[in-house]
């Protein structure tokens, strides 16, 4: 982990550190609504934070690596899931890294990268490296703020070259991947509407459709 990288670690480690324990957090609603269909095999979750959508995976019947910088954010998720059964807390394996890399333990059937906010160039990279862990049928799910969010929505960053474009990221998947979905959503926060950017892709083949 370079310096930057420790900066923005110890960052999160703060903001988590500030926050409640999620006993009863759902998963992300583009994680469930994508993914529930998904027979349960191997999955990633980047950027898990506390691990509501690792935990949900998990009870699913998915075996789960979830991998986030912040040791407060994964401390947080282990103390969480403690109150699950013993099948699914044995279900995840929680390992407290760089999402940028971390061996994602390739070939997998599942990837989720929900709200984690990189450079292009960096994000692209990631996109690349998940495309690679992907077992055949393997699936990539991805959830972030979108560009319109900045103008048009509420939260996030206010850096503009980390906010997603699912018609970029829909290009830098095409002939790699099938990209099932590739819209904005709507998602309903405590003060107005925030814009988030969804792409759906799977490996040419795999069977059934999200939408």
């Amino acid at each position: 982990m370079n310096a930057v990288e420790a900066v923005d670690a110890a960052d999160w480690d703060r903001r988590y550190q500030k926050t409640g324990l999620g006993w009863d957090a759902p998963p992300n609603t583009v994680v469930s609504d994508l993914c529930w269909a998904l027979a349960p095999g191997r999955a990633v979750d980047l950027g898990c934070g506390e691990g509501r959508n690792a935990i949900w995976l998990a009870e699913r019947g998915w075996s789960v690596t979830a991998i986030d910088f912040s040791q407060v954010a994964i401390d947080k998720a282990r103390t969480v899931v403690s109150r699950k059964s013993r099948a699914v807390r044995n279900r995840i394996t929680w390992r407290c890294e760089d999402a940028t890399t971390a061996d994602l333990d390739g070939p997998v059937d599942l990837i989720v990268i929900a709200f984690v906010h990189l450079p292009r160039a960096q994000l692209h990279a990631l996109l690349d490296r998940a495309t690679d862990a992907l077992a055949p049928a393997g699936a990539l799910c991805i959830v972030g703020h979108d560009i319109r969010n900045l103008t048009e929505g509420y939260g996030g960053p206010d850096d503009p070259d980390v906010h997603y474009d699912p018609d970029q990221l829909a290009a830098a998947l095409t002939g790699h991947l099938e990209v099932r979905v590739a819209q904005r959503r709507k998602r309903l926060t405590e003060d107005r509407d925030a814009i988030d950017a969804v792409v759906f892709a799977v490996r040419p083949g795999a069977g059934g459709d999200p939408t």
